[in-house]
């Protein structure tokens, strides 16, 4: 059964997308080739497909733009060695930032993470500026072991990522905020 908490991030549900074994379309963005193997299902994301994505029976991700081009949450997708470090020193950077709300969530490969920072209803070049900015200040305390999402860099079809398999840690709303 699909346990972990995802109504502490708000994604899009209206469809979603399996991974198949071969390649499902062939992208041009930006003079680059990108070959796809996300299928996009155009039916809700329902938990009983949730239930098939913990079980390992497919492999499901979510969109991060929804169909009014807004986004509701920036992502890191952490890829480096020390997630530790990592939670660490980007909590105290959102925090030094003005944000209060967000989630890490561990993804299938032990040690990588998704940190959901949650902005809510913001426009997809808004939210583009904003990642850039928050990657940017990062990236003076930590060495760049992560990219972005949304990304312009990418195709639409890319920005995706696949279910949270398990919480890592969150930040709602801290009492300390209430003295800042």
């Amino acid at each position: 059964m699909y346990n972990v908490d995802t109504q502490l991030i708000k994604f899009v549900t209206d469809h979603y997308y399996i991974q198949r074994p071969g390649i499902v379309n062939k992208i041009i963005h930006n003079g680059r080739t990108f070959y796809n193997k996300f299928e996009r299902i155009d039916e809700p994301l329902t938990r009983m497909v949730m239930n098939d994505h913990a079980d390992g029976k497919i492999v499901v991700a979510h969109d991060m733009i929804n169909r009014h081009n807004k986004v509701e949450n920036i992502v890191f997708d952490y890829n480096g060695r020390n997630p530790d470090r990592f939670w660490h020193r980007a909590q105290l950077m959102l925090r030094e930032e003005g944000f209060i709300n967000f989630t890490a969530y561990e993804t299938k490969t032990p040690g990588h993470l998704h940190l959901y920072v949650h902005k809510g209803h913001t426009t997809f070049q808004e939210a583009i500026q904003l990642g850039r900015l928050l990657s940017t200040k990062l990236a003076t305390k930590l060495p760049k072991e992560w990219r972005m999402f949304p990304t312009t860099d990418l195709p639409r079809e890319y920005n995706i990522l696949i279910l949270p398999y398990k919480l890592y840690a969150k930040e709602r709303g801290a009492s300390w905020s209430k003295h800042m």
